[in-house]
């Protein structure tokens, strides 16, 4: 095994760390990445990516193939009889399996001249690097991208500032033509359906709850409208489940350890936002890397995490209260240009006074209703 010294040591071979590793590979930092799994290891998501996703890999010098996946031009709200939706209001989304998307992050990775070390553990941070089973490797940095459940963060006593607010998800493919060019969320009771297409004869369908117990089969027969969409078509490969937490912790870095993605704390899935986060925060700490000074990635990472939350809190208030989300759902209904304002803060593109006007707005036709 080379490599006994580097510039940045990453730990976890996901999206956000082998967007680390492309990030500061274009700042022509030395990189290692080490992650316990095989490559194209599949894991549950939700597998749309957002328009401002793409633009983030973009940066990355990372380019789709648009035959890997299916066009996404907008967002749709399903509740019961009621529908609001409306297309992006600046370029195009795409859906496109993990699996797809992991490879070509690893290939970009490791044409930068990244060392990929997959199948290999790290026991543990030392000093000047970190532990392998059978050596020391010495880095500058060290990056955690080992998701939510980090036990990089653990070693580095960079905890939790409150207790999170888990969620569960739930991932399937099904073999079925798309029907809709949009990411769809469909609203129950107790739990959300988060639906993509991915393929030209595949749609992912992530199911989002309080309940650890609830599946996909369980939870369909709640959401009738989706279930008719689906009729018979067959299920593929396993059900993926991981747990989704809104966290914000009090500091991302500490010495020369920083963290990153999920393990840098994270908003509900149900905003589509985490890869946009990861990509994002990847090349802020690349840059931060060069500058010398993890400072200002905390700065950046508290910025880029802003606006997710806002719309995390905002979606979650509507999980358990149905009277109250079918007044929003009128209220969307009555006025569509609402719900694109919506969506256009949602994606980054309204101004912040813009979003002041149309969040006065918004309060006072929800109190009209």
């Amino acid at each position: 095994m080379s490599g006994e010294r580097t510039d940045v040591f990453v730990i976890g071979g996901g999206p956000a760390g082998l967007a680390l590793a492309i990030a500061a590979r274009q700042r022509g930092l030395r990189v290692i990445v080490a992650d316990r799994c095989a490559p194209g290891t599949d894991k549950a998501c939700g597998e749309g990516l957002l328009p401002e996703t793409l633009g983030a890999l973009s940066r990355l010098g990372v380019q789709i193939p648009a035959a890997l996946g299916e066009p996404i031009r907008g967002i749709r709200f399903v509740n019961g009889e009621q529908t609001v939706e409306s297309g992006f209001p600046l370029g195009c989304g795409l859906g496109v399996p993990r699996t797809a998307l992991h490879a070509i992050l690893a290939e970009r990775a490791s044409g930068c001249g990244a060392e990929l070390l997959w199948k290999t553990s790290v026991r543990g941070l030392e000093r000047e690097g970190v532990a392998l089973a059978t050596k020391t490797v010495r880095a500058r940095w060290v990056v955690a991208a080992d998701g939510g459940n980090s036990a990089v963060r653990h070693w580095a006593g960079l905890g939790a500032e409150s207790r999170p607010r888990r969620r569960f998800g739930f991932r399937r493919h099904y073999r079925v033509r798309p029907w809709t060019d949009r990411v769809e969320v469909y609203w129950g009771d107790d739990c959300q359906f988060y639906v993509s297409p991915v393929g030209p004869e595949m749609m992912c369908l992530a199911l989002l709850s309080r309940s650890p117990e609830l599946r996909i089969a369980e939870a369909l027969p709640r959401i009738p409208a989706l279930a008719a969409r689906l009729g018979s078509a067959t299920p593929l490969g396993k059900e993926r489940g991981a747990m989704c937490a809104t966290a914000r912790l009090p500091h991302v870095f500490r010495e020369h350890v920083a963290l990153v993605g999920d393990a840098s704390g994270g908003v509900d899935a149900i905003t589509g936002q985490g890869l946009f986060l990861a990509f994002s925060q990847a090349l802020a700490l690349a840059k931060a890397f060069e500058a010398g000074d993890l400072a200002r990635y905390e700065a950046a990472h508290r910025r880029l995490a802003q606006r997710p939350a806002v719309m995390a809190r905002l979606l979650l208030a509507l999980d358990g209260r149905p009277r109250l989300r079918r007044r929003v759902m009128q209220v969307f209904g009555d006025e569509p240009r609402l719900f694109a304002r919506l969506l256009a803060a949602h994606v980054g593109v309204a101004s912040p006074a813009d979003c002041a006007v149309d969040s006065l707005r918004f309060g006072w036709r929800l109190a009209t209703v």
